[in-house]
């Protein structure tokens, strides 16, 4: 198994935990997270407040892979993300992409690609509201 397979399992088990905290704890303290195209989030704190307020507001939540590759330094992982906020399942389907440092089996990039239009459309009047 890659360094980038395990760090990636490490991080979507605590995405699926719903703790932010230990999900930023796999990244690298200058590591950035980006959710395209918005600026990335940088260091692990930012990712953390990043992540905080959906996993917080969740009372599930379930990335599912439909279908990934690894290589030693870097995962690509195309994903449904599901959130399941007052009863009810909200899915936005991704891309994300992992840069590692195979050595420390931290991540140093994350970018994630979706369409965020359908997704804000469904889901940010239930975040701001």
């Amino acid at each position: 198994m890659t360094a980038a397979r395990r760090v990636t399992e490490r991080f979507l088990a605590a995405v699926h935990a719903r703790d932010a905290a230990a999900a930023a704890a796999c990244f690298a303290a200058d590591a950035t997270y980006a959710n395209v195209p918005h600026p990335p989030a940088v260091g692990r704190e930012a990712v953390a407040a990043l992540l905080g307020p959906i996993l917080r507001r969740s009372e599930r939540v379930r990335w599912d892979l439909v279908s990934a590759s690894y290589a030693e330094d870097r995962a690509w992982l195309e994903r449904v993300d599901r959130f399941w906020i007052d009863g009810r399942e909200y899915r936005v389907a991704c891309n994300g992409v992992a840069e590692v440092d195979p050595d420390r089996e931290l991540i140093t990039a994350f970018r994630d690609y979706a369409d965020l239009a359908p997704w804000r459309a469904e889901i940010g009047p239930v975040l701001t509201g």
